[in-house]
């Protein structure tokens, strides 16, 4: 049965140029806001989603930060879908700033782009809009031509009225348009049962012509008349601050403008950047007081971490509890019990952070220029820097070369350089991150210590299961205000604990957050990229010890989930993984992410002389639902097969006396070319409502290597990165453990 839609009143209003649809106060939010049109002009000044030209050109804005994942193209693509409007004719915008007008509902209505959440949380609400403005069209020719709605149907950019074989397209439409004040009653056909022409079809994608010919314009590229440039020396440990500043050698240097301490560094105006930097490098600091992380280090965390994770007394976040897992295995005929470790990471996108600032002469107002993950929180961080009104701060939105987390933190600290530097010297100021900078100064993935306990029947049956995740806060200090709102529930590092779709009936999962000082932040795959590392690694050994192969083990674990076990049974015939290959071993791992079904299968050669391990091939299967644009899922899952292999076998942070030792890419280890496998993705389109797509592979990676290895060499291994120096100290000993 189709479900009509809550008709909502909406605003439209009509130009000579077409008209725009909008919608009234007291709707969902996405949809509220101001409607205008300039009447007498070709063009339309558009704050809501969907304008219609007179000449049949269909705007359709896109509100999500554009950071190479496709948004751009897939959200006007589905009301684009539902309005039957012509592709060829729809010019998509990047829409303006403000979670009242173009906030995600599936992230709480804010503009936010994070999580892979986009195109799933404004899936539904574009669909509705998308139809109620086809209906619109549909029932103005209705009236002009007086017949019955009922006897119209479309076809891309046209009513159609079959029995006389008259037609309008939507820009004749748009020159007389009579806008109803209520939205009409609309039923949008479900999911599973829609019929759609331009969702699923490979499209290419808006943005990528100007990033081919060099025309697209990122904030690092803008230039502003008058503008000078800020670097800053950043505090070596968070929280350090400013005792004394000896600038006299910074001042000396030409084109250097201005020295200026700000709360947490000391920055530096000057003509170019090159001043700037070398301005900075030559400016003496004493830190001030003892900050929360001084003292400490990589392997103090370590033990930190372990030690709670051991301790059956250490007080926990409770994350899921059913049964009496304890008991359980405390009875059972087997126990398995295993710690896994993974290292602090970086996020590592490839442009570095930037932003620019025009802030006005009475420092009422500020202009931004500046790639962000959410618009509105960069736009209240400069409205609180500067004590005004938010309607007071204009923000240009770029795209993004690269997010992954970085560029969601809540402080926006990227921004808030170039505002506080603009306030201070009176001019706009661009502000430019050095990737010595954003390493030292960044905000990692945390310390996790993953501690598993499992008891197994006679028959080999998983009976009972724990999992304990140790690591540092993340929640507390990117967001304290949403912390405090969950009650120290923190769903970005705990994300991805416990058993997941297995079915145990006895499990428990719990979680302890430690404050050490260290900068945390979101990073792709969010706390999956650890959590899941340590289940999928565990599972793997809860199979070796029931004597079991790895793959039926998690088909026999997953009989009530029909989309799990396809995606494994899928993975595994593309890898054919019962055919033997000499000296290359096949792992497994399996992942259902925030609704996304996928698993992965790698193909690895382990160098025993130095430990370094090649993964040959990574087959892939994965299952999101309904695909908006199927190529770029693909591309996406590729994307993340890379981004999960840096982490698995060579990204790592390590910190000392609260300082992190690496500085750039020479000692911060990313995946080169000659590093990436064959990649072969399938995906398994299913119609259920689409869910993540642009992480969700990520967790796979380390997962199915390290079973991999294991499946070669019979050693296991369970700290990533996977370094070749751990992986050969492993080796040498023979044992099943390694840290």
């Amino acid at each position: 049965m189709k479900t009509a839609i809550n008709a909502q009143r909406r605003q439209f209003m009509v130009g000579a140029a077409g008209f725009t649809f909008g919608v009234a106060a007291g709707v969902p939010a996405m949809f509220t806001g101001e409607v205008r049109a300039q009447a007498g002009s070709n063009s339309a000044r558009l704050n809501n989603w969907v304008t219609i030209f007179t000449d049949g050109t269909v705007a359709i804005k896109s509100p999500a930060a554009e950071m190479g994942q496709g948004s751009l193209t897939s959200l006007p693509r589905i009301v684009a879908d539902e309005m039957d409007a012509d592709w060829s004719k729809v010019k998509i915008d990047a829409a303006a700033v403000g979670d009242k007008v173009f906030g995600n509902p599936g992230r709480g209505y804010h503009q936010y782009t994070a999580g892979s959440a986009t195109v799933t949380g404004y899936f539904n609400n574009l669909r509705q809009f998308g139809a109620q403005v086809r209906h619109v069209l549909m029932d103005n020719a209705a009236q002009r031509w007086g017949v019955p709605l009922t006897e119209l149907t479309t076809q891309p950019g046209v009513v159609l009225h079959q029995k006389s074989g008259r037609k309008l397209t939507y820009g004749e439409i748009a020159a007389f348009a009579k806008i109803p004040a209520e939205a009409p009653q609309v039923e949008v056909e479900p999911v599973s049962k829609a019929q759609f022409r331009l969702i699923g079809q490979d499209i290419p994608r808006a943005d990528i012509p100007g990033k081919q010919d060099g025309s697209t314009k990122y904030s690092i590229d803008v230039q502003v008349p008058g503008m000078i440039y800020g670097a800053i020396l950043r505090e070596p440990v968070e929280g350090a601050g400013v005792a004394s500043v000896d600038d006299k050698a910074a001042r000396a240097i030409d084109g250097v403008i201005n020295v200026v301490t700000l709360k947490n560094g000391v920055g530096v105006l000057a003509e170019n950047p090159w001043a700037a930097f070398q301005g900075r490098k030559a400016l003496k600091v004493t830190w001030g007081g003892k900050a929360q992380g001084a003292g400490f280090s990589t392997d103090g965390g370590y033990a930190q971490f372990s030690a709670a994770a051991k301790d059956p007394a250490h007080p926990v976040i409770d994350w899921e509890k059913r049964g009496d897992a304890v008991g359980k295995i405390n009875s059972a005929a087997n126990v398995v019990e295993a710690e896994y470790r993974s290292d602090y990471a970086y996020h590592a996108q490839m442009e570095p952070l930037n932003s620019v600032a025009a802030v006005s002469p009475a420092g009422d107002a500020v202009e931004i220029w500046c790639g962000v993950q959410s618009q509105t929180i960069a736009v209240t961080v400069a409205a609180q820097a500067l004590g005004i009104p938010e309607s007071k701060v204009k923000f240009n939105h770029h795209l993004l070369g690269g997010g992954f987390g970085r560029r969601g933190n809540r402080d926006a600290d990227f921004v808030l350089d170039s505002v506080l530097l603009s306030k201070a010297s009176g001019k706009p100021v661009k502000v430019m991150w050095t990737r010595e900078d954003d390493i030292h100064s960044g905000r990692f993935r945390p310390l996790y210590v993953n501690r598993l306990r499992a008891g197994l029947d006679a028959s080999g049956n998983v009976i009972g299961y724990h999992h304990r995740a140790v690591c540092d806060h993340v929640m507390a200090f990117m967001d304290p205000v949403r912390y405090k709102q969950v009650k120290g529930r923190d769903g970005i590092a705990l994300n991805g604990i416990g058993a997941g779709s297995y079915e145990i009936a006895d499990r428990v999962a719990e979680g302890v957050l430690v404050h050490t000082g260290m900068r945390t932040n979101p990073l792709r795959g969010i706390g999956f990229t650890a959590n899941s590392f340590a289940t999928e690694v565990f599972i793997d050994e809860l199979a070796a010890k029931a004597g079991v192969d790895p793959v039926e083990f998690r088909l026999r674990m997953l009989k009530k989930d029909p989309r799990g076990r396809h995606v494994i049974e899928e993975a595994a015939k593309m890898a054919e993984w019962h055919r033997k290959r000499p000296g290359h071993g096949l792992g497994i791992a399996y992942v259902n992410y925030s609704g996304t079904e996928i698993a992965g299968i790698a193909d690895v050669t382990v160098d025993k002389t130095s430990g370094a391990i090649k993964v040959h091939n990574f087959w892939c299967a994965i299952d999101c639902g309904v695909a908006v644009h199927p190529d770029n899922v693909i591309a996406q899952t590729e994307s993340s097969i890379v981004y999960g292999l840096g982490l698995a076998l060579t990204e790592r942070i390590s910190i000392a006396n609260g300082a992190v030792e690496q500085s750039n890419f020479f000692d911060y280890h990313v995946p080169r070319m000659r590093d990436v496998p064959q990649m072969h993705v399938k995906l398994v389109q299913t119609k259920n409502h689409p869910t993540g797509a642009g992480q969700m592979a990520v967790p796979l990676i380390p997962s199915a290597i390290s079973n991999a290895v294991f499946q070669l060499t019979g050693v296991r291994l369970r700290q990533q990165p996977m370094l070749a120096g751990r992986v050969k100290t492993a080796l040498l000993q023979g044992e099943e453990r390694f840290a």
